[in-house]
């Protein structure tokens, strides 16, 4: 497999268009990047007709001088293909390649990633055009990667032929009609099949079982689109040459652990709010649909890179300034942007490049804010990153092998997360269907994490079955499962087995209550689990509003832990009760139980948590988390986050998310990895306003 580092160290740079500029300032940019310490630059993938500017008409020559000057001054270049963006000649020549919306309705062209994928049609010159580019650059010297693609799987194409690939798809895994039949329940409302060309179009579908299957054959299809590429580029990368994507994680169209498999690593593009949304604690709604807001989502981004591959990965993408359009304007506060790249790296970044260079005066991202504003004149952000590459620089030699700590494994759920899409468990405050259900189940037990001090790793659940029960509970001693609602039989004994191997799993709403074709488990709830648990339901309910808990002594509920969203009835057999609702009906129910099981623990939590209900939870699975062997802190705003080198020593980050100095202190001995300060057990650390520190233990 091709290595993303071409030395020790980390790669530090942005996306470079010179071709967006309105006058040649090439060799100017190239030299204030080198002045602020880049290592590394992104180029080609957007521009299509740049490079075909007529159908079999090439230009290729054009980029010939960034590269040039890129190597002469020891920055590397990954190269991308421009498949995303497709040119107005082959839009017009080709009609048909749009992608449709929904049946007959094809999307408008004059954005991007208007196109159906898997036409051939568009595979014909998408194929002719990666083979021109990559043929013509992968000899340079510069070029140490290719990111195929850009943001894979924004769109579900409803057109003809990929609805009857999807009809011989279902032919191959259920093989006969009557099978599907019956997998899918369709005796209910008459949807009985006497063939499968009798099968509706997905636009008027109304059976969970149905979507599911559909949009596990959208997410194959830009798995299969993505390792297409790689592989034609592979004919002519040089051995040491990596090819990855970049991935936005929310799309609709994507399992990223699938995605990733033929790829040589992880990449992905983490947006993040800015100023008061990077306060530890705070919880302000997030400003744009591909923006997280606060601390845990900034590293719950992290960590679903890193959970693609459980590998160090890259960070094509993350914003320099504000990133989501004219009415969103929130530049960083002095000190975000190195806590924000420090972050990133703690939790297994290999390389941080920033969306982009240069602030264009013109088109759909004319606010998307680059490292130099719209004069082009260095400013504080160019002036705070030239910092952080300074930094970088001395600190990647440091991390050979690094490889992020947890104290806690959270289990992430691809098909559970495109279930509670078409079938939402939670509501939004106006009563409707939340389709972002998964992510508010998972994100709530995530942030729990985080606030009780402690360390997370993100695990596929398909990851946690190679892994086994006894290497799961070895490696992790606390595993939370919640909102898995498609699971198969196996998949939730592993969780039973997980426990008594000697692991404490924690188990979430909606676990083990659906099968692996979304269809409610006819039996005890959590299923496979009760029996081990001690505890089962029959009852739930959605929650209008937050309610109160009475909790036993030995969880400790903090002022403002409150059960949200949803209640399960929890009714105790064996197992000791934690917490039970503050309300004149739900206090017949546990709000959380726990019981010991084989060597290990099983506690229940049936609620969405507030934040201090989730790190009361936490806390109690974890007293004390691993990072505490080094520094400790009573400051609210502190978090630390710390990983494992190669040579079996510990690198940690420490992080002041708040506008007031502060201190950590040191409980053993370490210095301080950019600039080899010492400090020894005892010692205070200060940690500027918005201060970010790297140290070795």
């Amino acid at each position: 497999m091709a290595t993303p580092l071409p030395g020790d160290g980390l790669l530090f740079g942005a996306a470079y268009y010179a071709e967006y500029h309105t006058s040649d300032r090439t060799e100017l940019d190239l030299d204030l990047m080198r002045a602020a310490n880049f290592t590394v630059i992104r180029v080609g993938e957007s521009v299509w007709s740049t490079w075909e500017p007529r159908d079999g008409e090439f230009d290729l020559d054009w980029l010939q001088p960034v590269l040039d000057g890129a190597h002469a001054r020891g920055i590397h270049v990954i190269l991308g293909t421009p498949t995303y963006a497709v040119p107005p000649w082959l839009q017009q020549a080709y009609p048909e390649i749009a992608a449709e919306t929904s049946t007959g309705s094809p999307m408008p062209w004059g954005a991007r990633q208007e196109v159906d994928y898997s036409h051939p049609a568009f595979l014909f010159h998408a194929e002719r055009v990666i083979r021109k580019v990559v043929e013509r650059y992968a000899d340079h010297p510069a070029v140490i990667g290719y990111q195929v693609d850009n943001e894979p799987g924004m769109l579900l194409p409803h057109n003809r032929g990929t609805f009857r690939r999807f009809v011989r798809r279902l032919k191959a895994q259920y093989g006969d009609v009557e099978t599907l039949n019956r997998e899918w329940g369709l005796t209910y409302w008459s949807h009985r099949l006497a063939d499968f060309s009798e099968l509706w179009t997905p636009d008027g579908n109304s059976l969970p079982q149905y979507d599911l299957a559909w949009r596990r054959y959208q997410a194959d299809l830009t798995t299969e689109f993505i390792s297409w590429q790689a592989d034609i580029v592979r004919e002519y990368a040089r051995p040491e040459q990596f090819v990855t994507t970049c991935i936005a994680y929310p799309r609709p169209a994507l399992d990223d652990r699938t995605l990733t498999e033929n790829l040589d690593i992880a990449a992905g593009n983490p947006y993040y709010a800015m100023q008061d949304h990077l306060a530890l604690g705070e919880a302000l709604p997030p400003a744009t649909p591909w923006t997280t807001s606060g601390v845990p989502g900034l590293l719950r981004q992290a960590d679903r890179i890193f959970s693609s591959r459980q590998a160090r990965f890259l960070v094509t993408e993350t914003n320099a300034q504000s990133i989501g359009g004219s009415a969103f304007n929130l530049p960083p506060y002095p000190g975000q942007l190195k806590q924000a790249a420090y972050a990133f790296v703690a939790r297994g970044a290999a390389m941080i490049e920033y969306w982009h260079w240069h602030t264009l005066p013109y088109g759909t991202e004319t606010y998307w804010g680059g490292i130099l504003p719209h004069s082009l004149v260095p400013g504080r952000v160019y002036r705070e990153l030239s910092e952080v590459g300074a930094d970088f620089r001395d600190l990647g030699p440091a991390l050979d092998g690094y490889e992020p700590n947890a104290d806690v494994a959270v289990l992430w759920s691809t098909p559970s997360r495109f279930a509670l899409d078409f079938f939402p468990a939670l509501a939004k405050e106006d009563g409707s269907p939340d389709s972002a259900s998964y992510e508010r189940i998972f994100d709530a037990t995530y942030r729990g994490v985080i606030e009780a001090g402690a360390e997370a790793r993100i695990l596929h659940v398909e990851q946690a079955e190679a892994l086994g029960a006894e290497e799961l509970a070895r490696r992790f001693p606390v595993l939370i499962a919640a909102g898995l609602y498609v699971a198969d039989d196996a998949q939730l004994d592993l969780l039973r087995a997980y426990a008594h191997a000697g692991g404490h799993l924690i188990v979430g709403i909606r676990t083990g209550y659906g099968d692996e074709e979304a269809r409610a488990r006819v039996e005890t709830a959590p299923a496979r689990l009760a029996e081990a648990a001690g505890v089962s339901y029959e009852e739930f309910s959605n929650l209008a509003a937050p309610l109160g808990l009475d909790g036993a002594a030995r969880l400790g509920l903090s002022g403002g832990a409150r059960a949200t969203a949803w209640a399960d009835g929890l009714i105790p057999d064996g197992a000791e009760v934690l917490a039970t609702y503050d309300h004149p009906r739900f206090r017949d129910f546990a709000a959380a139980t726990t019981q010991t099981y084989g060597a290990g623990r099983i506690t229940v939590l049936g609620t969405v948590p507030s934040p201090e209900l989730a790190a009361d939870i936490v806390r109690y699975a974890v007293p004390s988390p691993r990072s505490r062997a080094y520094l400790e802190s009573a400051d609210p705003s502190v978090t630390v986050a710390s990983g494992t080198l190669a040579d079996g020593s510990v690198a940690l980050f420490a992080f002041n998310w708040s506008d007031r100095p502060v201190t950590v202190t040191a409980t053993a001995a370490m210095r301080e990895a950019v600039g080899g300060s010492a400090h020894h057990a005892g010692d205070e650390i200060a940690l500027a306003p918005w201060g970010a520190l790297a140290l070795l233990a």
